[in-house]
């Protein structure tokens, strides 16, 4: 890899994937730094959330109706992002 790249071992506590990878450092071999921070996942839930936070306000808000106090969807995109109505599943894969 060239001088300035990333590589994130994921398996770097079951011994890595990559030469060089130590767990729970970040090292630089030859300009390509190896990052290998232990329970990557652990890591990552609090971000994920945050994008999906912000992806379902920035849809919603585009529909918004700040008189009624909540999104007004048509029937088509209701249709489609609506899981469940009235406490019944509703949406078609769900159901099948």
């Amino acid at each position: 890899m060239r001088p300035g790249s990333v590589i994130v071992d994921l398996a770097v506590e079951s011994g890595g994937n990559v030469e060089g990878s130590v767990a729970g450092e970040v090292v630089e071999v030859h300009g390509v730094r190896i990052v290998g921070h232990r329970n990557v996942a652990s890591r990552l839930s609090a971000d994920a959330s945050a994008l999906f936070a912000r992806n379902l306000f920035n849809f919603l808000s585009t529909f918004w109706d700040k008189d009624a106090g909540k999104p007004v969807l048509d029937e088509e995109i209701g249709n489609a992002v609506r899981l469940t109505q009235g406490g019944k599943v509703v949406h078609e894969r769900l159901l099948g």
